[in-house]
């Protein structure tokens, strides 16, 4: 999920500006690059021409079109077309070629060994530079280990039956089932209605009906694109909030900034609430990490720390970004009057309520009865599927689904070939010597680890790419530090969620925030970007941090 371009076009609902009520056709589409998440978001068939156009803006999925964006600019877009770009394919090859030519290969390391990881290296900066897509890169990085003989076929290709990867996939297809159904739309709405009163509470509304629907919708950026990013640009124009315009910090500013700063901790607060989480604990057993009753243990950790940064977030930003409109009357009734043209829940939204509630239930209690995590998604995608919520057109058209599949499969096989074959262990003793030369406690070293696997994600442009590269690594020199292994696993997990809000072109949520057409009409100026970034990052690590370690002290993780 590296970044969302978007192009919207839809019917405008009044009290639209006039500018944009020429674009007028019937859905959100959401196009990907190669590697991200596509959605289509249909307005709800009931209402008519007529009264499409009398709605007030709150009441569409999306009402005030923009012009197509095209993506933000950032360190791994890759080339649409024309082949690979030359300099970063150059720098890229030259990493792995510097390691395996010019560096030394330590006495403990097979030349095997070394020669993956120089494989390796290039791939990982072919991530970061973008030289091709990202599936594209990672298909060339798997060509060569089998072309130089380095890995067999059947190893190189291991990791596409990795059930947390096939877990992921069938993620996608949730996502589009909370989006066709219009669902997720619907539980946002009753959340406006109840808490939309002042801006302070539309944004924990907001926040808080985010946390509601993560656990059964997997993806942070499908949250992002497909519910909250039409509702946050209704809300914003129906108040004056306009793009390119002085009015853009009325309303539409503080609210994009407070949805994706929360959206962190929501996804952190629950293991099924975004792809990262459950690849993390599957790299963390294959370390020997293995953490009993998952589901529950991750919420018990996390909920403490998460439910406080969900809480002061949105504070947060309204002092140090504070939006100029300050109450908010009117969205309660536009929701209300929104959830009316809505009409009673529907037989798919109840099938999808239904299957969600199954498949939570089986995630929770799946280990006693022995049904694996991603057993109970395919007996809930199955049901979409027998049940007509979804169309197998619909997995078809998922085309980031299948990519990530790709990609994401190739760079999780290599790294877990460097684990079998000994670097990763290498590595991490050189790291652990390193910081006892400090005389450094497992305290320290913990927060020295931490702070740079969280900073390191600024040359990375996907949290699952950065996890896929790094967390394997990382936990091992945790481990070889001396910190307790639950610990240092859930900690670099949570870790991965909080970085998805450094910039704009950190996560697939912040390229639907920051790259779609809110950020590319001029609700968000780049430098603000940056700055709150970074400020709510080190909010956000001090209140992971403190209240965190009392929690886990109390929870006996160390």
């Amino acid at each position: 999920m590296e970044s969302l371009r978007l192009a919207v076009s839809h019917r405008p609902a009044l009290p639209v500006p006039a500018p944009h009520n020429h674009l007028r056709r019937r859905h959100l589409h959401l196009h990907p690059s190669p590697n991200s998440l596509s959605l289509s978001v249909p307005i709800s068939p009931r209402l008519g021409p007529t009264s499409r156009r009398h709605l007030p803006p709150i009441l569409a999925s999306a009402s005030a079109a923009s012009p197509a964006a095209t993506p933000s600019p950032k360190p791994a877009a890759a080339a649409a077309g024309g082949g690979a770009k030359p300099i970063p394919l150059l720098i890229s090859l030259a990493a792995g070629l510097a390691v395996r030519f010019l560096v030394p290969r330590p006495a403990e390391v097979t030349p095997q060994a070394w020669q993956l990881l120089s494989i390796f290296l290039t791939t990982i900066a072919g991530l970061v530079l973008g030289p091709l897509p990202v599936g594209a890169w990672a298909f060339l990085g798997l060509t060569a280990t089998v072309a130089t003989r380095t890995l067999p076929f059947t190893a190189a290709f291991g990791a596409f039956t990795n059930e947390v990867i096939w877990l992921i996939v069938i993620s996608f297809f949730f996502a589009r089932g909370f989006v066709k159904t219009g669902l997720g739309d619907r539980v946002a709405t009753y959340f406006v209605k109840w808490l939309g009163r002042s801006t302070l509470g539309l944004s924990y509304g907001l926040a808080i009906s985010e946390a509601f629907i993560a656990p059964a919708m997997p993806s942070t950026t499908a949250r992002a694109g497909g519910v909250f990013l039409p509702i946050l640009k209704s809300l914003s124009l129906s108040s004056g909030s306009k793009p390119n315009d002085p009015s853009a910090k009325k309303l539409g500013s503080y609210l994009i900034q407070s949805q994706l700063q929360a959206s962190g901790n929501s996804s952190a607060l629950f293991l099924t609430a975004a792809a990262q989480n459950l690849l993390c604990l599957k790299l963390a057993e294959e370390i020997g990490v293995k953490i009993a009753n998952p589901w529950l243990t991750w919420l018990k950790v996390a909920s403490l720390p998460a439910i406080v940064g969900l809480l002061v977030t949105p504070y947060l930003l309204y002092k140090i970004f504070p939006p100029e409109i300050k109450d908010t009357p009117e969205a309660p009734a536009l929701a209300a009057q929104k959830l009316k043209n809505m009409g009673p829940v529907t037989r798919n939204e109840w099938v999808m309520i239904g299957t969600m509630l199954l498949a939570v239930s089986l995630w929770i209690f799946g280990e006693t009865i022995g049904v694996s995590s991603v057993v109970a998604a395919m007996i809930g995608l199955s049901i979409l599927l027998l049940l007509g919520v979804l169309n197998w057109e619909d997995c078809l058209n998922e085309k980031s689904a299948w990519d990530t599949l790709a990609w994401f499969a190739i760079l999780v096989g290599l790294a877990g070939q460097l684990t079998n074959l000994g670097i990763v262990s290498w590595m991490s003793n050189c790291v652990a010597k390193v910081l006892q030369s400090f005389s450094l406690s497992w305290p320290a070293a913990f927060g020295v680890l931490q702070a740079s696997y969280f900073f390191i994600h600024y040359l990375f442009a996907s949290q699952t790419a950065h996890v896929g590269a790094l967390y394997s690594a990382f936990l091992a020199m945790h481990l070889a530090a001396g910190v307790p292994a639950v610990l240092s696993a859930l900690a670099l997990t949570y870790n991965a969620n909080l970085f998805g809000a450094l910039t704009h072109y950190s996560s697939g949520q912040s390229a639907v925030y920051y790259g779609g057409p809110v950020a590319q009409a001029g609700y968000v100026d780049l430098p603000d970007v940056f700055k709150l970034g970074f400020t709510t990052a080190a909010i956000n690590a001090v209140i992971w941090g403190v209240v965190g370690s009392f929690w886990w002290k109390f929870l006996g993780l160390y």
